[in-house]
């Protein structure tokens, strides 16, 4: 009996390992265009500006930017996930495709509130833009800023375009909020405050990406993202969903966790940190509080972050969107158009030519006026 069991469990392991070996791979990276590699060739310039304590990373490729410069990403990282190699694979495509990232590292682990986010993050921007601003090589093109904020980098990336007229910053053409998560529930709770959105400049194009894995949250977050936004008309807005698809092997799965990808050439322990200056002032004394500490679930996400690998989710899913959404951006398209281009919902084949997944895009409704009744609103956001 035992015989026959041990017969059938090898018999089924086989069968499992026969039926991976001929599973259907998922499509690769194209080499050009929209999600594509890029330049292979290139050299990736890495370095730290500002301070060590509060430092922004910059990428670049080598050599004299274009005469008309660089456009510029700024890269928001999710809460405590601090260091740009987790979003490395995605950071080094940016790169090859001509862009300058600036990824500000405005958290410290367990010591930074993040009701201060914003105005750390915006600081740091704007010290990075203006250290830059000369440099031949990496020269920022101040009039094409897109923004990238993945789950609370999402809502700190609104509320730096919100605020970006007041504190000096260029109004970006691109908000790109991937996965939103981490924001507030009232003026007392824990996560990043929403500032005024409504401030956000009506020629901005917004786009909220989600996976279909642990949706409910990031769809409510980015409803609101959207809704709040009121200046921007809803045809300057797109709403798009990954769909997870598990036809061939590896399987594609749309998680929270899906924009990152790591690649260690980014890890922020290999960039020289920039010398402290003389001058410097003295810190406040550090007064610790629980909202700083990463939560259990923040923990285990900030984990699956720093372990994810990049994958067809990723150069055509994210990459791609953003990349035709930034083109759209700087051209003056809108979403509707962007939202026609039959290359975005596309996700190509796979090696048995079966069709992944499309890409879910909608254009948000407009928002309805809330009613009123004896001059007072009846209706609730």
């Amino acid at each position: 009996m035992r015989l026959k069991i041990l017969r059938a469990t090898l018999a089924a392991g086989l069968l499992a390992v026969a039926a991976t070996a001929q599973a259907a791979a998922p499509p690769s990276q194209p080499n050009e265009g929209p999600g594509g590699v890029g330049d292979r060739k290139a050299t990736i310039v890495k370095r730290a500006l500002g301070r060590p304590s509060a430092p922004t990373f910059a990428f670049h490729a080598a050599g004299p930017a274009p005469e008309a410069g660089r456009p510029v990403a700024v890269f928001l990282h999710g809460w405590g996930a601090t260091n740009p190699q987790a979003y490395g694979a995605w950071i080094d495509h940016l790169a090859r495709q001509g862009w300058l990232i600036l990824f500000p590292r405005f958290q410290e682990v367990n010591r930074t509130k993040p009701s201060d986010a914003p105005a750390i993050a915006g600081a740091l921007v704007k010290a990075a833009l203006d250290e830059v601003a000369s440099d031949k090589e990496a020269k920022p093109d101040r009039s094409r800023v897109a923004m990238i904020g993945h789950l609370a980098g999402a809502p700190l990336a609104m509320d730096l375009a919100a605020d970006a007229v007041k504190d000096g910053l260029p109004v970006p053409k691109l908000i790109f909020a991937v996965t939103p998560g981490g924001i507030a529930s009232g003026p007392k709770s824990r996560g990043i405050a929403l500032h005024d959105l409504e401030k956000i400049a009506p020629e901005t194009l917004i786009v909220t990406m989600v996976g279909d894995k642990d949706a409910r949250a990031a769809d409510m977050a980015s409803r609101r993202l959207l809704r709040e936004a009121s200046a921007v008309p809803p045809e300057r807005k797109l709403f798009v969903r990954a769909l997870s698809d598990d036809h061939g092997f590896p399987a594609l799965t749309a998680t929270l966790a899906s924009p990152a990808g790591l690649d260690t050439a980014y890890d922020s322990g290999a960039i020289k940190l920039p010398p402290e200056p003389k001058d410097a002032p003295k810190p406040p004394p550090f007064r610790w509080s629980a909202e700083m500490a990463l939560t259990g679930e923040q923990q285990t996400l900030v984990s699956q972050i720093n372990l994810a690998r990049s994958d067809a989710l990723d150069y055509l899913g994210f990459w791609k969107t953003f990349d035709l959404a930034a083109a759209a951006a700087f051209s003056g398209a809108d979403a509707v158009s962007l939202k026609a281009n039959p290359r975005l919902a596309d996700m190509e084949r796979w090696s048995d030519g079966w069709p992944v997944k499309r890409l879910s895009v909608e254009v948000p409704k407009p928002t309805k006026a809330p009613a009123v009744a004896n001059g007072a609103e009846t209706g609730r956001r």
